[in-house]
């Protein structure tokens, strides 16, 4: 039996930093001054497609799903974007059905270039929208117009694309729950197959972060941080989309293929400067700085910084941890009563459903999900 290995591919590169943001991400300007995408990115694909010959000597199998993050992917042209794809469809038996994903902010694309991702092999494209409020993107530090990313679906959707999301992120400072169903609606109203909807995490050490330090912005307390999104479950499901993990709702048979393989802790190899992997139990992540990345490769050295195999206890552990997010839940046949004992409660007050439960399965309801931490810290202490 094969076995299975998605891929991620990181692609490090952005026009500009936006202020919540603490992915590996750089401009240009951050990696040599006065430098354009085309003088830092050049040798890039290059060097990951050394990267991809390590990984087909030593994870040989088939590929389920392909997806491309960052950093803004649809930076590269697309011919580069597709070295990658046609290196591991050359390297891996690819599912005839693979899920290839290319994560876009929608000022980075037009029609011609969506055609162009399409003919290089993408299938699915997750668009950063984020919010559909101007003072919202504002404070995001977002350089997109609102109105660009209507035309960027309809662009996807004429050049074939089978699959079309956007990412929203809702409880930035200024943001209130009126601003927040704007945001929702308009990207349901765009007849998109799927939408991620995140709470924003502000980083320490990120701009926002500084802000909010100084006092010059604060964040929504956490009463209408639950109404947001418990307003994204309604409006998400009135539309057709059922949530279907944590932070996530599509149409039937629309759901990220690659990301649930990460909930459910397949094995996956993440190409890149900074990109983590897992396979089999053990997990490990590349040398975090573009340049030091290119140059371990063209040098023939590693490019991974460090790496661990996962004890029986974090695996048990971890798996509580992703299934819980996901609408399957948990089969109580896979917890101790100890386990049973301590959550039980949770199914007497609304937080777990009631009817699944006495089926025999943990699944958390739109109330159980704004504290699934709080379920989780029961069942791993």
């Amino acid at each position: 039996m094969s076995v299975q290995l998605s891929f991620y591919v990181h692609i490090p590169y952005c026009v500009k930093r936006c202020g919540y943001c603490d992915f590996n991400t750089y401009t240009p300007s951050q990696l040599l001054e006065g430098a354009t995408l085309e003088t830092v990115s050049g040798d890039y694909i290059d060097a990951m497609l050394r990267e991809v010959e390590i990984a087909r000597i030593s994870a040989p199998g088939s590929v389920p799903t392909i997806f491309f993050g960052g950093g803004t992917p649809s930076l590269l042209p697309a011919h580069d974007l597709g070295r990658v794809i046609t290196a591991i469809k050359s390297g891996w038996e690819v599912d005839g059905d693979c899920e290839i994903t290319l994560e876009a902010n929608p000022d980075s694309v037009d029609a011609t270039k969506l055609a162009q991702f399409r003919e290089a092999g993408f299938n699915r494209v997750s668009f950063g929208m984020q919010s559909a409020v101007p003072h919202v993107l504002a404070t995001l530090d977002r350089t997109h117009n609102p109105e660009n990313v209507a035309r960027a679906v309809e662009a996807a959707r004429a050049a074939g694309f089978s699959s079309v999301s956007v990412d929203l992120i809702y409880g930035t400072p200024g943001e209130s729950l009126a601003d927040w169903r704007t945001s929702v609606e308009s990207a349901l109203s765009l007849g998109v197959d799927h939408i991620s909807a995140y709470a924003l995490i502000v980083e320490a050490g990120t701009k926002l972060a500084n802000q909010i330090k100084r006092g010059e912005l604060s964040m929504p307390d956490d009463d209408v941080m639950a109404d947001m999104y418990l307003l994204v479950d309604q409006l998400a499901n009135d539309a057709g989309l059922s949530w279907y993990e944590l932070s996530n709702w599509s149409k039937p048979g629309h759901e990220s293929r690659h990301n649930v393989a990460y909930w459910k802790n397949a094995n996956w190899w993440g190409l890149g400067p900074g990109a983590h992997s897992h396979r089999d139990g053990v997990r490990w992540w590349n040398i975090k700085h573009p340049t030091a990345y290119k140059s371990a490769l063209f040098a023939g050295t590693t490019v991974i910084a460090e790496s661990e195999t996962l004890t029986a206890s974090q695996l048990a552990d971890e798996a509580i941890m992703l299934q819980i997010r996901m609408r399957e839940g948990i089969a109580l046949s896979k917890l101790s009563a100890d386990q049973i004992s301590r959550i039980e409660a949770y199914s007497q007050t609304g937080h777990l459903d009631k009817e699944r439960w006495l089926k025999g399965t943990l699944q958390l309801t739109p109330s159980g999900r704004l504290i699934a931490d709080r379920i989780v810290r029961e069942l791993v202490v």
